[in-house]
């Protein structure tokens, strides 16, 4: 089997309590950006951390209400951009998170959909956030298991679910 997230991810969710019954929920932190200055309009822009974090910080859990950076899942500080290589941190709000392979890959699609082609994307468990952080990173960041995964409509709907939770579809 390529992809191990293999039980369905409905049946996972429905009629179970989170892992996290209460989670901390923070205040959202304000950033400033300065304003960039373009010297060729030829040279693709740059982009910044604060600008992937922008694309990502709405992401919901898929187990609350609330977004990943409410809980504290994604940060500035995990956003690291050199070039055109873009790594992302996300710590789970607890070690054992079964949520973990869902929110990353969530990550991930938001990513994908949204940044030119260039850039190499990284996205990885902060080290010693989950208990099973280096099988999960290995997950995420294998192009034929993401894909696979993306295959499933199931779980690509969960994930479409956190990305596009806020819009009204008529």
């Amino acid at each position: 089997k390529i992809w191990e997230f293999d039980i369905s991810v409905s049946t996972r969710m429905e009629g179970r309590a989170p892992d996290n019954p209460n989670p901390v929920i923070f205040e959202v932190q304000q950033h400033s950006r300065a304003v960039k200055q373009v010297e060729n309009e030829d040279e693709a822009e740059p982009w910044d951390e604060l600008e992937v974090l922008d694309l990502i910080r709405h992401i919901k859990d898929p187990e609350h209400p609330n977004t990943l950076e409410q809980l504290r899942v994604l940060e500035l500080k995990g956003v690291k951009m050199t070039g055109d290589h873009l790594e992302v941190r996300f710590t789970p709000t607890i070690p054992n998170c079964s949520m973990s392979t869902v929110i990353g890959l969530s990550i991930r699609v938001k990513l994908l959909r949204s940044l030119p082609q260039r850039f190499k994307v990284d996205v990885m468990i902060t080290p010693g956030a989950h208990d099973q952080e280096h099988q999960i990173n290995r997950q995420l960041n294998d192009k034929e298991r993401v894909a696979a995964a993306l295959e499933n409509k199931t779980l690509l709907a969960v994930i479409d679910s956190c990305l596009y939770h806020d819009l009204e579809i008529n």
